[in-house]
């Protein structure tokens, strides 16, 4: 039987974190959706909707057990015919700016630390902006995707008890 995790929220809400420990409980693979929302090699330049729906679903097409985790709204929308578990993380803001100021370096998106820290001001921009924000990408259109959402679902707001409070969903 395929299995679908979907999470979303906010940037620095936890989502990588939880992605990742959910995939080694469930033997699942990860997809981070900031890898099919942005043309690869260009910074802020996402690609066509077309491809990004189509990477999204050649992803879990290929993967009986898949987390997919973003802050892309439209992106997890489509999902519904996977029948995924929704997670919507909601930790608040004062979590996620505490997060952006605390994140180790990740060589996976800046040459070095210092590029990574020169950036900081506009990732603490861009998450002060969550609840502000009309896009696909803002607490507003979360909350509507949420609420909205047929299937099975939970809003995790302890981003030290994420893992555990999913327990009961992971033992089902």
């Amino acid at each position: 039987m395929a299995t679908t995790l979907a999470i979303l929220g906010n940037s620095r809400s936890g989502k990588s974190t939880l992605a990742q420990a959910v995939a080694a409980r469930l033997g699942a693979e990860v997809l981070d959706l900031d890898t099919v929302a942005w043309q690869t090699g260009e910074v802020a330049v996402p690609p066509a909707a077309a491809a990004a729906q189509a990477d999204l679903e050649a992803f879990c097409g290929r993967r009986a057990a898949r987390v997919v985790e973003g802050c892309y709204g439209d992106l997890i929308a489509t999902l519904p015919h996977r029948a995924p578990l929704l997670v919507f993380l909601e930790p608040g803001e004062a979590a996620c700016i505490a997060h952006c100021r605390d994140r180790p370096w990740e060589p996976h998106n800046y040459a070095s630390r210092a590029e990574q820290d020169q950036r900081l001001g506009y990732l603490l921009e861009w998450v002060s902006g969550y609840c502000t924000r009309g896009d696909s990408m803002s607490l507003h259109a979360h909350r509507a995707l949420y609420e909205g959402y047929p299937g099975r679902k939970f809003m995790l707001q302890r981003p030290g008890q994420y893992l555990e409070d999913l327990e009961p969903w992971l033992r089902s």
